[in-house]
């Protein structure tokens, strides 16, 4: 089992470290700040290991990429999987396009509530317990789900679905950033960030091609069999990265004091907006696309489908070449960009809709505004995270409710907007656009970006 102690292994002078005899491997020495000060045979040769992870085997990373990454996922593929069968339940409950976005919503709402919870419980009891238990609380919700009678048990269904898959966002980020800090923790975020992004893409394609097959409720099915298998993998293979000499010490003993230490800090606070605004125009994105597509540009699921996939593909490139970036400019000065973006893509749709443009006019600022949103998330992240190492389960639930919280409350002002004309291209990109402007000013009042320090190695 890993040794997740806080402390750094640290190289050690010949003076101050135990001979071993020849062939018998040296033990571990604490020194009075409670470092480990000898590393293999050589302790004088041994390397500088800053944090827990850098000790771990290359392969184990993988393993922990894939399967953190995969529980991350549980979150986007249970909010996109369904979305091409909107207007079949439009249709099924005979009910209307807003009302069926408040089952999204309702999802929203759930992973806000979950990820309050998760969090502080997951820095105070360990990261297994709340992941597991909640793991199991989705697969639950999901077969509920799947047998609603009316709208109105969907919709609790979902609140319940989105609680029990906010665990496997909230408690991998805090793993990982048990595990590593610095410029590793945005290498680990990124490519864990790049298993979770093929949800988006994969998503609406296989909801696409489930309704080929079945009706609505089976994909709720697909959704818990889903869970069942994280639910066991994280059991079998994640291990307790926060030991118990790590759930507490000054300053952060409760969980009111945790949140005071995240909340005082200025630069969180900016993050934390910029984070939830670009989150709020994707999901004004997410709730009106089945419509805009389906309805207004006459796709059927299938065609829907791919073009989201496209659209998500933007999102994942986005990550990956925003951790290299961040590691070598900074993630501030990357914010700066991708902000800008925001607003100018979701400008762009705004203006060719008006412009009769059509199709294409929307869908290539779209592709840019996606793409902004994966240089966005990740480097939000990582400011909030790399500055907040105790609390990390704290903070990675702030960001995440925030994130759901405010999307779920902005989302549906897309079919408000739309209310009696129908949901427009125009309709979408005017919550997106304000939502991008918020974040823009956030940066620069509140992040201010040549105040933030440079990360370290």
């Amino acid at each position: 089992m890993l040794d997740t102690s806080s402390h750094p292994v640290i190289t050690p002078s010949p003076s101050t470290t135990p001979s071993s005899s020849a062939g018998v491997p040296s033990r571990p020495v604490p020194t009075a700040t409670g470092a480990i000060r000898t590393l293999g045979k050589n302790p004088a040769t041994a390397p500088i290991v800053l944090h827990p992870g850098d000790a771990i085997p290359a392969s184990r990373r993988v393993l922990y990429i894939v399967l953190l990454g995969a529980l991350t996922a549980l979150g986007p593929f249970t909010i996109d999987l369904y979305l091409p069968a909107f207007p079949v339940l439009e249709a099924d409950f005979q009910t209307t396009a807003a009302a069926i976005q408040l089952t999204l919503t309702g999802t929203m709402i759930g992973f806000a509530l979950g990820q309050l919870i998760v969090g502080p419980l997951s820095d105070k009891v360990g990261r297994r317990l709340p992941l597991l238990s909640v793991t199991a609380l989705h697969v639950a919700a999901s077969i509920f789900a799947a047998f609603a009678p009316t709208l109105g048990t969907l919709s609790i269904a979902r609140v319940l679905m989105g609680a029990g898959a906010a665990a496997g966002g909230v408690v991998a980020a805090a793993i990982i950033r048990d595990l590593f800090g610095g410029r590793r923790l945005v290498v680990m975020l990124s490519r864990m960030a790049m298993v979770s992004g093929v949800a988006p893409v994969l998503a609406p394609l296989a909801g696409s091609a489930l309704l080929l097959v079945m009706n609505w409720r089976g994909i709720f099915v697909v959704l818990a069999v889903y869970g069942a298998v994280m639910l066991v993998s994280a059991i079998i293979f994640i291990p307790e990265t926060l030991p118990a000499a790590r759930r507490g010490g000054p300053g952060a003993t409760t969980v009111w004091q945790r949140y005071g230490s995240v909340f005082r800090d200025r630069v969180f606070i900016g993050v934390l907006v910029i984070g939830a605004m670009a989150f709020s125009g994707l999901f004004s994105y997410l709730s009106a696309s089945s419509f805009l597509f389906q309805v207004t540009y006459g796709f059927n699921p299938q065609q829907y489908g791919v073009l989201f996939a496209v659209n998500s593909v933007g999102v994942v490139v986005g990550v990956q070449v925003a951790s290299r970036l961040a590691a070598r400019f900074g993630p501030q000065w990357v914010l700066a960009v991708s902000t800008a973006v925001l607003v100018l893509a979701g400008g762009a749709i705004v203006l060719t809709d008006q412009l009769g443009l059509g199709l294409w006019g929307t869908v290539i600022p779209l592709f840019f505004f996606m793409t902004a949103c994966g240089f966005t998330f990740p480097c939000a992240q990582v400011l909030a995270l790399d500055r907040h190492g105790k609390a990390a389960g704290t903070a990675q639930s702030i960001i995440g409710a925030a994130n759901f919280g405010v999307a779920g409350i902005i989302s549906p002002l897309v079919g408000l907007l739309a209310t009696g004309s129908g949901i427009t291209a125009t309709t979408m990109a005017s919550v997106m656009v304000g939502c991008a402007v918020i974040g823009v000013i956030a940066l620069w009042t509140l992040v201010r970006p040549r105040t933030v320090e440079r990360l370290a190695p």
